[in-house]
């Protein structure tokens, strides 16, 4: 039986591994889940000489321009690309949500899928906030998006059905898990930091495992076609996950002269590029798993770094 030709029995059998398990992960968001506005001490002082993020995560680290700045100014690059990776974070949670909408007004409200589904958007509801209070807290302005930008992310809620919807979480959310696993056990880094990022990876761990279910029995059911387009379009979005992490607004704010210079280094920069590919391995392995690798985003994920 060729892929996109599920029989009755194969399609109900399919359903019922979705509900158990959309039912494990309702049970797991009863046991464990956190209300940021308040499971977090939002009085607590910062501590001056501690950052935001990992050093060695940060996109300059081990530059020649890394090595010309003093501990503050690396402090100040820590607090402002931990504010970049969250207004990201913001506008990525508040687009996810609007797809899940979407989802949701069109399934069955008996469903448990419907019901984690529903779980999820209040976890991401919850996340935004957690992260617009920690923004506030450290002192420094949101990063806003171009407006170029702004109008085309406007306009991917409309197009995340089905697959498309799960692959664009897992997108976002997979790649940023694992960079903040990396941060979140450094004691350089401040405890404000640390919980927010411990809170965000419980979470998102329920979320990741729902994407990837619901794009393994998707994918298992799609035409050849489609799934080879989808393999060979998903490269694209590495490109603009490179470029969010490399913002010119980050290193004007840190003080560096020639923004665009040192976005050119951090593209370069081979730790950064190790950081990245640490992040991107767990993704890679399952788009291998599930026929998502195409070659011309195998190609692209290559070129940018974020695989050998």
């Amino acid at each position: 039986m060729t892929a996109g030709n599920t029989s009755p029995a194969e399609s109900g059998s399919a359903e019922l591994s979705r509900e158990v398990v959309s039912n494990r992960l309702l049970k797991g968001s009863v046991k464990r889940s956190y209300i940021p506005v308040v499971d977090i001490d939002w009085e607590a002082p910062l501590d001056d000489d501690k950052f935001f993020v990992a050093p060695k995560t940060l996109s300059l680290y081990g530059t020649e321009l890394w090595h010309r700045m003093d501990r503050a100014q690396r402090i100040e690059l820590s607090r402002q690309e931990f504010v970049n990776m969250l207004s990201t974070a913001i506008w990525f949670e508040n687009i996810v949500n609007q797809g899940l909408l979407r989802h949701v007004m069109h399934a069955d409200p008996r469903s448990s899928e419907t019901h984690y589904s529903l779980t999820e958007l209040g976890d991401e509801t919850r996340h935004m906030v957690m992260f617009g209070k920690a923004i506030q807290k450290v002192g420094a302005e949101h990063v806003r998006v171009p407006l170029a930008q702004r109008v085309v992310l406007n306009t991917i809620p409309f197009f995340l059905r089905g697959s498309g919807l799960w692959l664009f979480a897992l997108l976002g959310e997979d790649i940023t898990d694992e960079l903040q696993r990396q941060m979140v056990d450094d004691p350089d880094v401040q405890p404000l930091a640390q919980r927010v990022l411990r809170v965000h990876i419980l979470e998102e761990a329920r979320h990741i495992s729902f994407a990837r279910d619901g794009i393994r029995k998707r994918v298992a059911e799609m035409p050849r076609w489609r799934r080879a387009v989808l393999a060979n379009v998903l490269g694209f979005h590495g490109i603009v996950n490179q470029q969010a992490f490399i913002n010119p607004v980050v290193y004007r704010r840190v003080g560096l002269p020639d923004p665009k210079a040192a976005r050119r280094a951090a593209k370069a920069n081979e730790n950064f590029r190790l950081v990245q590919k640490r992040c991107f391995a767990g993704l890679a392995e399952f788009f291998e798993e599930t026929g998502l690798m195409g070659r011309v985003s195998r190609k692209i994920w290559k070129k940018i770094g974020y695989l050998d």
